[in-house]
């Protein structure tokens, strides 16, 4: 096996749910509605916003706003969306030094890297400028493929990107989403990490600390 297929947050990065928390009451406060209703919004649709129901991140503001009784204004909006873009720029940028080296070597011993992330519209566009971006082959980001983990449509995207099947694939995640026994199910060698989280605890299979432990797991 030569393909490697990542998730990305609380595989590479952290989830930063405790600063996604703080940022979606910023956007409430900045939309003109109850930040704490507006929190439970914006929470409660994120299978829509995963797979891009709503268009762009502005639109998608509007309407979770709109749900909560508020009629932003253009410049609202765009406050929102801002502090929205920021948050995802700023968790992009944490990967871990072992975790981006670990991608490297991966990338030296001829490995193709492929990632399957349920994401929304604003971290998909801020993924370019990250420092993970430049050791991946693929994406396959659920807002673009219009299906989220554990769909096998998002597996088979990054599969048919990087001209593998499943079988010739090792995926690594944190188990969010029943992503590990939708991979394994497609006959990915499915492995789960507890860097960042411990999403899974009753997974059966293989389990690494941290992602670099991935590497002595498959002999990279």
């Amino acid at each position: 096996m030569k393909v490697l297929l990542t998730d990305l947050f609380s595989t590479l990065i952290s989830g930063g749910d405790s600063e996604r928390d703080v940022v979606n009451a910023q956007m409430g406060s900045a939309l003109g509605v109850d930040a704490t209703a507006f929190q439970q919004a914006f929470d409660a649709s994120s299978y829509e916003r995963f797979i891009g129901a709503y268009g762009d991140l502005p639109n998608t503001l509007r309407v979770i706003a709109e749900r909560c009784g508020g009629t932003p204004t253009d410049e609202q909006v765009q406050e929102a969306t801002n502090l929205r873009r920021a948050l995802a720029q700023r968790l992009l940028s944490r990967a871990p030094a072992a975790t981006l080296e670990t991608l490297a070597a991966f990338k030296a011993s001829g490995w193709r890297i492929g990632l399957i992330s349920n994401i929304t519209a604003e971290t998909q566009l801020q993924w370019p400028a990250s420092p993970l971006a430049k050791y991946y082959d693929a994406t396959a980001f659920s807002a673009e493929v219009g299906a989220a983990k554990p769909d096998p449509t998002i597996y088979h995207a990054a599969c048919d990107a990087l001209g593998a099947a499943p079988a010739d694939c090792v995926f690594i995640g944190d188990g969010n989403d029943n992503e590990l026994t939708a991979a394994a199910a497609l006959g990915m060698y499915t492995i789960r990490t507890t860097e960042h989280a411990n999403n899974a605890p009753t997974w059966p299979g293989p389990t690494v600390p941290t992602f670099a432990d991935l590497r002595n797991l498959v002999g990279v």
